[in-house]
This record gives structure tokens, sequence and C-alpha cells, in this order.
């Protein structure tokens, strides 16, 4: 419908999930949703990056098992991670011997891990996949941040890396919430050179997707239960309902973004979460357990990701970035 959004014809469905948070994480909502809740964010590994990668790997394992499926039976997994080279991501699809699809949206990886999944099993060449991606708060912060040796204080404007990692296990047979559309989101940039204010950069591309998926599809705000944005924080949020109420529609009491869900609400934590396991650990945990218990019946699931590297943010450039869409029902 229209040059950015399908519509599935046969409506792949999300059979399972599993997630797993870190011990910030789990004092929130979120403890008592997912599958492991740590009590240790290097999960036993020597390293932070370690520890990422192998609750990514949890992620993958425990969907496939919850799901009833053998690994025999996954066609695919489609992930990645915030790391250079997608690292997490590799490493944990080294270990499973099943095709692998390495993605990199940043924070937008669960919903570009979604769609193109549904686009893979909704055509029949495939018939069941995992899509997966984490993050970890202490490797992200010392790639794009400062060391974290240095103890620098946190600017307001910031948000708070999710340690986290969700799969799930999209399937063309069996039951769970269906995936019935997807709007690919385009490269937004307004100019924003903050690293640390990825909610005002974000927010635009969550407003241009919300917005062609709305033009494309015919549907507003009216027919969902919920739009979920991935990782805007509080900020990020307030922007973007604001830019969508400049172009005529008001999302204000149908809104919710991860990044305000995740945390205990302390003042240390500013804005929120944010990071690709912000939006997995949130979905596939608190959102999924809503959607199959019928509290949710049709939700709008907007991750968004700011595409920058340390090397662009050192050089000034602005933060381009990215939303997709996927519209899923009970």
């Amino acid at each position: 419908m229209g040059k950015h959004t399908i519509i599935f014809k046969n409506s792949p469905k999300i059979i399972a999930t599993a997630t797993i948070i870190g011990p910030k994480e789990s004092e929130g909502i979120l403890g008592k949703y997912v599958d492991m809740p740590l009590s240790d964010d290097m999960f036993g590994e020597s390293t932070f990056e370690k520890a990422e990668c192998k609750m990514l790997s949890y992620a993958i394992e425990h969907a496939i098992e919850n799901s009833k499926k053998q690994k025999s039976d996954i066609d695919a997994i489609l992930s990645g991670d915030l790391l250079n080279q997608i690292i997490s991501a590799n490493y944990a699809a080294r270990d499973f011997k099943i095709p692998f699809i390495g993605l990199y949206g940043a924070c937008s990886t669960m919903g570009e891990a979604f769609a193109i999944s549904a686009c893979l099993i909704d055509s029949g060449y495939m018939h069941n996949v995992v899509a997966a991606t984490g993050s970890h708060f202490s490797s992200a912060e010392r790639q794009y941040r400062y060391p974290l040796e240095l103890g620098s204080t946190r600017p307001p404007q910031s948000q708070w890396t999710v340690t986290g990692a969700g799969g799930a296990v999209i399937s063309n047979e069996g039951t769970g919430p269906k995936i019935v559309s997807a709007t690919f989101g385009k490269v937004v940039d307004y100019g924003i050179t903050d690293a640390n204010n990825m909610g005002a950069a974000m927010a635009p591309a969550a407003m241009d997707t919300i917005w062609t998926h709305f033009k494309e599809t015919g549907y507003d705000e009216n027919y969902y239960d919920l739009i979920l944005t991935g990782d805007l924080g509080k900020f990020g949020s307030k922007a973007l309902v604001d830019l969508l109420w400049e172009k005529g529609y008001d999302i204000s009491a149908k809104h919710e973004d991860c990044g305000n869900i995740i945390y205990s609400v302390k003042n240390n934590e500013y804005q929120g979460g944010s990071g690709a396991g912000c939006s997995a650990t949130v979905f596939n945990s608190y959102i999924y357990d809503k959607l199959t218990n019928g509290n949710l019946q049709k939700i709008l699931f907007v991750p968004t990701g700011a595409l920058l590297s340390t090397v662009s943010t050192q050089q000034g450039e602005s933060i381009p970035c990215v939303a997709h869409a996927v519209g899923i029902e009970r």
C-alpha cells in the first residue's frame, strides 16, 4: 500500500518470545514478566561485551524452546545489536548453526527484524524464523560516549541504555499475535548533534513513519489500542506527540514508549531507557503478555534508531535516524 507499507496476506504469527534483563531493569515492571531477571549484569562473563552476547544467545535459544520448535525447524536468525560490526549477534549466531541475516538499525532493530521476518514468512520462502536483538548499558556507554572509569556526570537529557535482550519466533503456523502490516521508514535528520539527546534526534523519524503508515493504510490513531514507540524517553515522547499533532493526528491518549515503561521511576534515570534491548525486552515480555491475554487487541509497534557512530559524533556530524512501524493484532 503506497511506497512504504506492506499488508501481509498470510499474517505471520509471533508464536513465542523470550527475554532477559539486567538488575536495574529487573527493579521495574518487567521484572515479573521476563524469562530471566539477572542479579549480575556480567552474567558470569569476564567482559560486558561477552555478557551482552550471552544474553542475546539466551533470548534466541529460549524463544526457540518456548515455541516448542527444534533448532532444525528454524530457517533463519535475524539479529543485530549496537556494537561495532554487530559482534554480539555475529558471535551468538556462530553457536546455532542456523542461517544468519545480520541487521543494523540501532535501537530500531527489533522492528526491522519483525518486518523483514514477516516478509520472509508471508512470501512462503521460510516457515520459522527468529527475530532478536539486545544491548548492554556498559558496552554501549563506553563505545558511544565515555569510558565508564571516568565516572562522567550524565546530562539531564540523557537516556539509560537498557541491559537486556529479547527474541521471538515468527511462524506461518501455530497461534499467537499476528503481524498484519509493516511500514518501512526512511532516514530522517533534523540536525541534532548531541549524542546524549537521543529522544530529540529520533522523534522526527518516528513521526514520519507513523504519519506515512496512517496515510498509506487509511488508519489513524483510533484504529489502535496502543501506539508503542521504542526508545524516545520522556522528552522524545512529548516531541513525537507534538509533531504528529501538527500533522493532524492526536496520539496522546494512545501513545506509550518502551523507554518510559522499563524503569521504576528514580531521579537518576533522567529520560528513561533506550538501546536495542529496550523495545526488544518490553515488547517480548510485558506487551506480548497483554496481547496474548486479550488486554490489547491492536498495536502499532514503532522502534526508533539513531544511526550515529563514534566517528561521526567526534566529527560533529548530526544524527540520522530511522523508525519502522509494525502492525500487530491479536
